[in-house]
């Protein structure tokens, strides 16, 4: 197959348009692949769906959050819908790549457990660390330990299912991990994100994540641009969907 011939399902968790807009754009643009190979399902608009909203499509691709949290599934109804259909992506080998809020749900859909937390939460572009298992995995094996990446969650996994390897990490959670045996994986930070666009949403979410306007800056300048990071998105188009 070649790259023009890809097409990816995006399933998106936002509402601010401006940011369903930067997060399509962004995915596309670190896998190399025209917008027009990406479609959108939108959870608020459409939060029961099957798997066969997978037809035709060569992978799965799960963005990030603001506006919902896994341990309130009484607030948000497209969670049941969203768990079935990653099992079955795991079920039927259907590569799949989850950034943050994907990364959570995926491990809730395994059967692992999110955990809160309110505060001294993981805020900015952070230093990442790599495990040994790192060394072999088809995404993080010419990766630089301790690069750096954008990472913003209030939840967090401190163990992962035994269905899952440990790819990376800080002092605070697990950051990445692949399920065994599967073409799945998923990230605590977010690839798809650059310095830029963590601008821009910290901007848009300043009173949800930051305790002021010097707070909110002292993160931005503290901010570091994110290659490594950025870099695994294509990695997972060429080495798993083209095995290139």
């Amino acid at each position: 197959m070649k790259r023009e011939e890809l097409k990816i399902l995006l399933m998106q968790i936002r509402k601010d348009a401006r940011i369903k807009i930067q997060e399509r754009e962004a995915f596309c643009s670190f896998s190399k692949l025209d917008e027009t190979q990406v479609d959108i399902l939108d959870v608020f608009e459409e939060p029961e769906f099957n798997s066969e909203i997978l037809s035709g499509y060569d992978a799965l691709y799960i963005g990030g959050t603001s506006e919902s949290n896994v341990l309130k599934p009484d607030e948000n109804p497209f969670l049941p819908s969203s768990y079935k259909l990653i099992n079955f992506c795991l079920e039927n080998n259907i590569p799949v790549f989850a950034s943050c809020f994907g990364f959570q749900m995926a491990v809730v859909a395994m059967g692992g457990e999110v955990l809160h937390q309110e505060k001294d939460f993981e805020m900015g572009t952070l230093p990442i660390s790599l495990t040994g298992d790192a060394k072999s995995d088809l995404l993080f094996e010419d990766t630089k330990n301790e690069f750096y990446a954008v990472s913003v969650h209030k939840q967090k996994v401190t163990k992962l299912p035994d269905s899952c390897i440990n790819l990376a990490f800080t002092d605070q959670c697990i950051h990445a991990f692949k399920v065994k045996d599967k073409p799945f994986w998923g990230f605590q930070f977010h690839p798809e994100v650059s310095r830029a666009h963590l601008v821009e949403r910290l901007g848009i979410y300043q009173s949800q994540y930051t305790d002021n306007g010097d707070h909110f800056q002292r993160v931005i300048d503290a901010s570091v641009e994110t290659p490594e990071s950025a870099a695994l998105l294509t990695k997972f188009v060429d080495r798993v969907l083209l095995r290139i």
